[in-house]
């Protein structure tokens, strides 16, 4: 993989974790695959627009993470399991110094994550969901006794920046979002976004999820940090600014 911006190089696999690392600190960095029209996904999955360097970033950002961020739609359409140690991001965790686990953190609103799901039984580090008070109360008391750790943030609706608080006060900072779109719109409404890490597959799709579901209140300046190149893929970061 090769740097274009911001200063040209070569990349092996430890200078791509380098480029991708960040400060200590309090961050939510964004992480998508899009084709050159906006969409995220073939068939309704992401597993399409993919190529081996996008597989290389994505396993090098949930190894950098202190936790995956995603909506639970999300995380039901691309068939989400726990980071387990065994695994490539595992192993890859462990060579760079970070434990070898990490929770996925679910956003649902109606606490619509199944407590017999292999994420829910097969953590090792718990799976985290974050929910808001009208969601079913015996669903929340299904899941953490099922070891969930539920987080209810909000009353009608999942209150992010509260999310993100609660979660930092468990050790959980550095945290990346995967999707989906309306997690990301509404994320960026509530100025919460720092990053986001932009795959760009040189295709066509149409017709399928879009990167945004709905407008935003405002448009949103992004700062261009990094682009990355391999095979005709483009691996871009841009800075959020903040909505706040």
């Amino acid at each position: 993989m090769r740097r274009l911006l911001p200063d040209p190089a070569e990349l092996d696999d430890a200078g791509l974790v380098e480029v991708y690392r960040l400060p200590p600190g309090r961050s939510l960095r964004v992480n998508f695959v899009a084709s050159l029209d906006g969409a995220i996904t073939v068939g309704g999955v992401s597993e399409g627009l993919g190529s081996p360097g996008d597989q290389r970033v994505f396993r090098v950002l949930r190894a950098l993470a202190d936790a995956v961020l995603v909506g639970h739609g999300t995380a039901a359409a691309e068939g989400y399991r726990p980071l387990t140690a065994d695994s490539p991001v595992g192993r890859l965790r462990s060579s760079i110094g970070r434990p070898a686990t990490a929770p996925v953190v679910v956003v649902s609103r109606r606490a619509s994550l199944d407590p017999g799901s292999r994420l829910v039984t097969e953590g090792v580090s718990p799976t985290v969901l974050v929910t808001c008070e009208s969601a079913d109360a015996d669903r929340r008391a299904a899941l953490a006794a099922a070891g969930t750790t539920v987080l209810v943030c909000g009353e009608d609706d999942v209150d992010l920046p509260l999310a993100l608080d609660r979660l930092a006060d468990q050790g959980i900072e550095q945290v990346l979002c995967e999707g989906g779109p309306q997690l990301f719109r509404a994320a960026l409404t509530v100025g919460v976004v720092d990053e986001l890490d932009l795959t760009v597959a040189p295709a066509l799709v149409g017709g399928e999820t879009r990167l945004l579901d709905a407008g935003l209140p405002d448009v949103r300046r992004l700062r261009t940090l990094q682009v990355l190149e391999e095979d005709g893929v483009l691996f871009t970061r841009f800075g959020v600014r903040s909505a706040r």
